[in-house]
């Protein structure tokens, strides 16, 4: 510890070898060590003690709609990393579409990275996309570092990025895996959505009628055989079906290489409780039946889905109308995900370990950051999050940092408060105060 700048001392520091107490030595922005709680501190080394309060890795968010630039109305980088900061995420990747133009080809990431410079409070790195006409503009994406290509398999809901077919899907798949890139898919049938019944209006069963678990399960029965068949990494987004983990864990057994995520709206909300026209419930895929909810639990628990993440996508107040067929479809989470998950899991008998593992390490692993992000261990960045676990708080959502302050957990008795938040070894929010931007962006080969 003898060049340590500053330690950072907790009762309960939860470490990949498990919780304890410990002093975490930092110098030059990285954990230098993780020593017993009592040990000597050098001269001149700042100390910060937050004592029975819990120390985590920040948290990873894979999967963040930032929308900027473009449709900057709806969410920007400012606005969007507040909120991952007050939430306790140090890194969030962005997606590469709801922002003019989509991360499609390299100049569309270079417009991307100059709209998140200096306006990020946490660290941001960007997927690129694959749509049916740019597979000659894959690897050049790959090499400018973004993390890996969003594609959708049913209409996206906006015109600028078009789904794949089949063709397209395999032809894109292909040219990935040859240069060892991920693709990471939102999995719904077009032809299971066409067939479903089409009402629209107020009534959220309606909604989740035309969403059908059998569309999820569908399309990713097609991811599979050409994952498959390609020897190719890939990766499902929002998991919500139940019906489909079954599938995945043949797979994966199988030798596939398949990943999974789901999100804390499908771990925490029900179908059963969406009032009629509380659009700011409406994502896609759906927030389903409670107990579909118990299959998702049981598969993170088993380790059949491998990750949480928010799919944060924000839209203005205005486009979450009455009618769930109109409404814009998504749910902004980035400040809740974590006292929303922390408290389903605490009442389904998981403790903290478990949710760090689902939203840091692995999510940092999903993307190559793990050398670097998502524990506290020596050679990592010094990025924290400062938890009071047995706190608890009324959801409101005019204290919400992200722009529109529209949430589905408004009113909703939530565990757990993020007292601060630290991006490598400084303090960039504490008791809803804010330092100016520090967040670097990151690429793939960071």
């Amino acid at each position: 510890m003898s060049d340590a700048e500053l330690v950072l001392r907790s009762r309960r520091v939860i470490t990949p070898e498990g919780t304890r107490a410990a002093s975490v030595a930092v110098a030059g922005g990285t954990i230098t060590a993780v020593l017993p709680y009592d040990a000597g501190v050098p001269a001149g080394a700042r100390v910060e003690d937050v004592g029975d309060d819990v120390l985590l890795p920040g948290l990873v968010d894979t999967h963040v709609h930032v929308n900027d630039p473009g449709r900057t109305e709806w969410e920007g980088f400012w606005t969007a990393t507040r909120a991952a900061a007050a939430g306790g995420i140090t890194a969030l990747v962005d997606m590469p579409l709801n922002s003019l133009p989509p991360t499609t080809t390299v100049d569309h990431l270079r417009t991307k990275r100059e709209a998140a410079a200096g306006k990020a409070h946490v660290d941001v790195g960007f997927w690129g996309g694959a749509l049916p006409d740019n597979v000659k503009d894959l690897r050049p994406l790959h090499d400018a570092g973004v993390f890996g290509f969003k594609a959708f398999l049913s209409p996206s809901g906006v015109d600028e990025f078009p789904h794949l077919d089949q063709e397209q899907l395999a032809r894109s798949m292909a040219e990935i895996a040859g240069f060892g890139g991920l693709l990471v898919v939102h999995a719904e049938d077009p032809h299971h959505l066409a067939a479903a019944p089409q009402q629209g209006g107020p009534k959220y069963a309606d909604f989740l009628a035309s969403r059908p678990r059998d569309a999820e399960d569908t399309a990713i029965a097609h991811l599979i055989h050409h994952a498959g068949r390609l020897d190719a990494r890939v990766h499902v987004l929002h998991l919500s079906s139940g019906d489909a983990l079954p599938l995945i864990a043949a797979a994966r057994a199988d030798g596939v290489r398949v990943t999974v995520e789901t999100c804390p709206h499908y771990l925490t909300l029900t179908a059963e409780e969406v009032p009629d026209g509380a659009s700011e419930f409406k994502c896609c895929p759906p927030i389903r039946e409670a107990a579909n909810q118990d299959l998702l639990w049981q598969a993170l628990a088993d380790g059949t889905i491998d990750c949480v993440v928010t799919d944060h996508s924000p839209s203005t107040a205005d486009l979450k109308t009455g009618d769930f067929a109109t409404a814009w479809g998504g749910i902004a989470g980035l400040q809740l995900s974590l006292p929303a998950v922390w408290t389903e899991a605490r009442r389904r008998g998981h403790g903290l370990e478990d949710v760090v593992r689902w939203m840091s390490s692995r999510t940092a692993g999903l993307v190559g950051l793990q050398s670097r992000k998502g524990a506290i261990a020596a050679g990592h960045d010094a990025d924290f999050a400062v938890f009071a676990p047995d706190q608890t708080f009324t959801v409101d959502p005019a204290a919400l940092q992200h722009r529109n302050h529209v949430t589905a957990y408004a009113g909703r008795t939530l565990s757990g408060v993020v007292r601060s938040t630290w991006l490598r070894g400084e303090r960039v929010v504490a008791d809803g105060e804010f330092t100016e931007p520090k967040g670097r962006l990151l690429t793939r080969t960071h």
